[in-house]
């Protein structure tokens, strides 16, 4: 016990020594927002930051499976010789938002996810002791959360393989160690995108009308038909969305709309059902105007976050330690991310943090906020909750051994 409370302390110090060049990652990354795919400048300057910044003391592979994603390691160490590593990994997310920027603070995911790692490579340093299993440190870049779903195209190609145990932390108003799938309004969703085509047949608007097929009257009639079917949807369904083309001219009957919406449900197994009536909508808005209807989902479903009570308990024990306060009752809060489909392959943690301000996620305030140098004690602080609940994990076979259970008891739960 005294020997895990040592290394605690140990990548606290770590941490805070290492604050200005992490604040300046973060910062840097903010100022020179890519959006999803094209995060060339914030992965160069991750991959800097840990193969030249850090004494090259790091193994670092750019890119990595994806354009740009990385993968920095470190170890293995400890453990008796030949055993079984765990690979504990932290990963960065580095995307911003059209328009808004880093409206979603993903510069300080990076930020946090770096700190953690260095954070847990100086507490295994500083060990006196044998530690119980062979243990090894992955820092992943994980590119695109916003659009295509980096995190699963990484897993499709085998990039968590390898990996034991998950961390990121994802910025926000509150603190909370997880948003249960059951509590409306604080929720982590199932999320399927989908984009919807209408093919008409143009015609003047004026002159001759009746020879059209009216692509836009089908994409407005699906709008309201999905509108009107939110009545009958379960208080926790979600489905929002945009006309992304109506037409080119008043005086041309539309030939060609699309529109582009997001399903949402806290659980995989709704979404199905979601989907089938939502494409009811789109189809029989095609047949009333005679047109022709194409739906396609041109990425993965993002499936919503895998709970692991052990995991959360320690990170929110850390967390009080550390000052955090976790509020009882959360404020209106809920999204998808691609960590969801992270958490059914691997036991992992994807707590929230406050940033010290009010502002809401995607927007231009938020933006402000998540480049503020305010925010950095509490994306620090974080980071160091992450580091410090790995420490626990990895220093007691008996919690790597509950939170194993854990994943494969919630999984096994969801799954039915």
């Amino acid at each position: 016990m005294e020997e895990v409370r040592h290394m605690k302390t140990t990548l606290q110090l770590s941490i805070d020594t290492l604050k200005d060049h992490l604040h300046s990652l973060s910062r840097d990354i903010w100022s020179r927002p890519e959006l999803a795919g094209e995060e060339k400048y914030a992965q160069d300057r991750l991959v800097r930051f840990f193969s030249r910044d850090q004494d090259e003391a790091w193994t670092v592979q750019s890119p990595y499976k994806l354009p740009t994603a990385f993968r920095a390691s470190w170890g293995p160490v400890g453990g008796r010789e030949g055993g079984q590593v765990l690979n504990v990994a932290f990963l960065c997310e580095y995307d911003a938002l059209p328009g808004i920027g880093h409206a979603c603070g993903h510069n300080l995911i990076a930020e946090v996810g770096a700190a953690a790692g260095l954070g847990l490579k100086a507490a295994l340093e500083s060990k006196q002791g044998q530690l119980p299993v062979p243990v090894k440190i992955t820092v992943l870049g994980t590119p695109a959360e916003e659009d295509i779903g980096g995190k699963i195209d990484l897993m499709k190609a085998g990039a968590f393989a390898d990996i034991d145990l998950v961390f990121m932390a994802h910025p926000a108003q509150q603190d909370a160690p997880f948003l249960p799938c059951v509590a409306l309004d604080t929720l982590m969703f199932m999320h399927h995108r989908v984009l919807v085509k209408y093919y008409g047949k143009a015609s003047h608007a004026s002159a001759y009308p009746w020879e059209g097929v009216n692509a836009l009257d089908a994409a407005v009639l699906a709008y309201n038909n999905l509108s009107v079917l939110r009545q009958q949807l379960k208080p926790e369904w979600r489905l929002h969305g945009i006309i992304k083309h109506g037409g080119v001219k008043p005086n041309v009957i539309p030939a060609y709309t699309e529109l582009e919406f997001y399903l949402r449900t806290p659980l995989a197994k709704d979404l199905g059902d979601l989907k089938a009536k939502a494409e009811a909508c789109f189809r029989a808005a095609a047949v009333a105007t005679g047109c022709q209807v194409e739906i396609t989902y041109p990425t993965p479903a993002y499936y919503n976050i895998l709970p692991n009570t052990t995991l959360a308990s320690l990170y929110e024990k850390n967390g009080k330690a550390l000052g955090i306060q976790f509020p009882e009752q959360l404020d209106n809060f809920s999204g998808s991310t691609d960590f969801g489909n992270v958490s059914f392959n691997v036991p992992g943690i994807h707590p929230f943090f406050y940033i010290c301000s009010d502002a809401l996620n995607h927007t231009e305030e938020y933006a402000e906020a998540a480049g503020a140098e305010k925010a950095q004690l509490y994306t620090l602080r974080v980071a160091k909750a992450l580091a410090m609940t790995a420490v626990d994990v990895v220093c007691c076979p008996d919690l790597l051994l509950q939170v194993k259970e854990n994943f494969s008891l919630a999984k096994l739960t969801q799954e039915k």
